[in-house]
């Protein structure tokens, strides 16, 4: 169900651009470099790079962002999203078994084929079972044939109930099931299992590491924070900023203007970079200083009596950018990478599952256990070099912690591969990403939550259905063996009762579907995508 549910996302049919004349063909049919027309409405059917046109796109199946992203020439578009207003013209770049949909059924496809830990223990005491009813039947046979001296359809019948009410099925289904219908929930949730080991041992995690940017913050810088001198007002500030800043390209300044977005800015003249420090102009006549703390100590600037705030802003980890006119200093601009609004309440849901939560970065530790203490976080590991980050994951594993590692996919790959389950986030289109176990569609770290929760719940199923399957037969060998002779039943009602066992595992593990979990919903795939991420750490 939750293949074909996936796969029913992609159109059945694509319009094309060849030689000049519009056809539409079966979406399978499409090539490497066809040009792709789509209209509002339409679905797009193979992933690829938009040549043409402007337009908003329902991306909620893949990345679980409610809000319709713009696409312009040069963006890409993934394929089974839906275009809402524009019209695109659009070159093929992915097709067939290359599109991320195809790559998300592929991953679920081998999930849940493979086998966790727990099955094949199961399939083991199957085996033995087997050999166990055989015995068991035998030694009913002797004894109430030979030892008893009893009629030979009495011992007959017995044995048989024996051989027929053994139920190894229910012992091989316990595992299989439950993982069948983890993986395809998770699916549905944008929470892609590799494997079913991954789905069992995310279940054993006591302690969850999060790399900082990009995963529990937003990976881009924006204004958090002005103060202003004596006599001036915040619209001024940000007017002499966002008109010195509009001729910059760097990200700093692209965060001044959209907190400046707006305001009226003024043309500038003589604007130049000051390597390392910042940027010069002239506004008005005046000479306009945007930077550092050395960039106003070069030139003499009369800081206003913003020192204090200054030291005390760059203590808190924030980027400042003093602004000076005139030679005179008219505030301070405070610059962070903003947290991503579910990562307090990731934190906040991990910690009432008993998961410790670390943050890795390279980052300085002030800006680091700034972040920390925002969303609080309970191991700060800063100032990390790439080439360490994995170093720092068997530390805590050498410490006796099942570590999870939550990382981009990319360069976090060492660490996701040393951790007991790496969780790749971001993935966008690569969701093959090889160093992870499970792919976090949705780029949430809420998914995190999700993904454990669902861990959990599967191997509870997975052990409800194990011991289900060791009682029944327990219970039933000596009842068919005739141990309560004259009570006894019949081969019929053996192989309704065999039958019933193998069912009520089955059962069991469909239950799994219908099992309130905080971050997983029930749905279709889009459905699920299209939900509000939650905001809160309750569920």
């Amino acid at each position: 169900e939750a293949i074909r549910t996936l796969m029913n996302l992609t159109p059945p049919k694509a319009t094309l651009l060849r030689n000049g004349t519009e056809i539409t063909v079966a979406t399978s049919a499409v090539l490497l470099g066809d040009v792709v027309l789509i209209r509002p409405g339409d679905k797009i059917p193979v992933d690829g790079e938009v040549l043409e046109g402007a337009s908003q796109v329902d991306e909620s199946m893949l990345t679980g962002e409610s809000m319709p992203v713009g696409k312009k020439p040069g963006d890409v578009v993934i394929g089974a999203t839906i275009n809402k207003s524009g019209s695109l013209r659009y070159r093929a770049t992915k097709v067939g078994a290359d599109t991320a949909l195809a790559q998300i059924v592929k991953l679920v496809q081998e999930a849940q084929n493979s086998k966790a830990p727990a099955q094949l223990l199961a399939d083991r005491a199957s085996q033995w079972l087997v050999v166990i009813a055989v015995l068991i039947g035998v030694a009913t046979f002797v004894a109430w044939y030979v030892v008893l001296g009893q009629p030979l359809l009495l011992a007959l019948a017995l044995t048989i109930t024996v051989f027929v009410i053994a139920c190894p099925d229910a012992l091989g289904l316990a595992t299989p099931m439950a993982v069948m219908v983890g993986t395809g929930l998770g699916a549905m949730n944008g929470i892609l299992f590799k494997n079913a080991s991954a789905l069992e041992d995310a279940a054993q995690l006591n302690v969850v590491v999060f790399d900082k940017t990009g995963t529990l913050t937003q990976g881009r810088p924006e204004v958090v924070d002005l103060v202003l001198a004596a006599g001036i007002a915040e619209d001024e500030l940000l007017k002499t900023a966002g008109a010195v800043e509009k001729l910059s390209e760097h990200p700093l300044a692209l965060a001044i203007l959209k907190h400046a977005q707006g305001l009226q800015l003024d043309a500038v003249q003589g604007f130049g970079n000051v390597d390392g420090m910042g940027a010069r102009a002239e506004l008005g006549g005046d000479v306009v200083l945007l930077g550092n703390d050395k960039l106003m100590a070069l030139d003499k600037i009369d800081m206003n009596g913003l020192e204090v705030d200054s030291q005390r802003l760059q203590g808190q980890g924030r980027t400042v950018v003093h602004v000076a006119r005139a030679g005179r200093l008219m505030g301070l601009v405070a610059i962070a990478d903003a947290v991503r609004p579910t990562s307090a309440p990731t934190v906040a849901a991990l910690h009432a599952r008993g998961v410790q939560v670390a943050m890795l970065t390279g980052d300085n530790r002030p800006t680091a256990e700034r972040i920390a203490r925002e969303i609080g976080i309970d191991i700060v590991l800063a100032d990390v070099l790439p080439g360490d980050k994995a170093a720092k994951i068997r530390e805590l594993q050498g410490q006796g912690k099942r570590v999870g590692m939550v990382g981009d996919g990319i360069n976090d790959a060492p660490a996701l591969t040393q951790a007991d389950v790496g969780f790749a986030i971001g993935a966008g289109t690569d969701v093959a990403i090889e160093s992870a176990d499970v792919v976090l569609m949705k780029s949430d770290p809420f998914d995190v939550v999700g993904a454990i929760e669902l861990s959990r719940a599967t191997l509870r199923k997975m052990h409800q259905n194990l011991w289900w399957a060791v009682a029944y037969n327990v219970i039933a060998f000596p009842v068919a063996a005739g141990l309560f002779y004259p009570f006894t039943i019949s081969p019929e009602v053996a192989a309704l009762a065999m039958s019933g066992s193998s069912a009520l595992v089955a059962v069991n593990a469909l239950m799994l579907k219908r099992t309130r979990l905080t971050g997983i919903r029930v749905g279709s795939a889009t459905d699920a995508a299209m939900q509000p991420r939650p905001a809160t750490a309750q569920g």
